[in-house]
């Protein structure tokens, strides 16, 4: 594990039956304040990737991102991780074949899902984190951190942020990351699972500053083809969570919430207007 929050994390999840259960009867909701509270500041800034989701039922903890996965769609709700800039110099080949999660025993989606589907398996949690091991290697390729995307958008944008966040943890030292599928009436379905196709997807990134202050940003961007650069997808962080239902960075000091996540500042992250 990455961190001691992170451990703690997994205890709360197994006690409470969570961690890989299918059963909404044995389920509950985790809600990060209620543990957060017995944890030091600097430990609890290693769960700052964390949403605070009231209906999060369905939580899957590996060693480099963790995921709420949603059973009845066959894709997550949210998939977070904190990249360190020292993950970036990994060595580890990408994994060549997507799978399964083992740890999750109800239903989910299968490879075969996708195949002919013309959509592209879509990571949520990207290969180009987890490069630091061969088990985050591994486990980048279930298939429960993944989403039917527009190719178009997988290869593109989409893999640009990536690329840039990549860039800024280098900067930074850490980027705390939360992204998943935006769902409206969705865009239909795949394979013999049904595999439900997001209308669209959203990123939340956080980071410190050389100054000690915080700076975030949200962005959104539709399921489908389009070549505009980073700067037209973004918005504040207040804006996503208005668009997801989501709260973003929960664990931070209100008072910093309330400064960052009004507005944001594309410099901060080096992206042009």
């Amino acid at each position: 594990m990455k961190s001691l929050y992170r451990l703690f994390f997994l205890l709360v999840c197994l006690a409470c039956g969570q961690t890989g259960n299918s059963s909404s009867e044995n389920t509950q909701t985790v809600q990060p304040e209620t543990f957060l509270a017995t944890k030091t500041p600097r430990e609890a800034q290693h769960g700052l990737e964390l949403p605070y989701a009231y209906d999060d039922k369905h939580i899957i903890e590996h060693m480099g991102y963790t995921l709420s996965y949603n059973e009845s769609l066959r894709i997550p709700n949210w998939v977070a991780w904190e990249l360190l800039s020292s993950e970036l110099y990994g060595d580890f080949d990408r994994a060549q074949k997507f799978t399964p999660d083992p740890d999750w025993k109800g239903r989910q989606a299968y490879d075969n899902d996708y195949s002919g589907s013309g959509w592209d398996r879509g990571h949520m949690a990207p290969s180009g984190d987890m490069k630091w091991s061969s088990q985050t290697m591994k486990e980048c390729f279930y298939l429960t951190n993944v989403c039917p995307q527009h190719h178009n958008l997988n290869s593109g944008v989409w893999n640009d942020l990536e690329k840039q966040t990549r860039k800024e943890a280098r900067y930074y030292g850490t980027v705390w990351i939360c992204c998943g599928p935006v769902i409206d009436r969705g865009l239909g379905h795949i394979g013999r699972n049904k595999v439900c196709i997001p209308d669209g997807f959203f990123k939340a990134l956080l980071a410190r500053k050389k100054d000690g202050n915080y700076t975030a940003v949200g962005f959104y961007f539709p399921n489908e083809a389009g070549d505009r650069g980073l700067a037209h997808y973004a918005m504040s962080i207040d804006d996503l969570e208005k668009l997801t239902g989501m709260d973003f960075f929960a664990t931070l000091d209100y008072a910093v919430q309330e400064k960052i996540e009004k507005t944001y500042d594309l410099w901060d992250w080096r992206i042009k207007k």
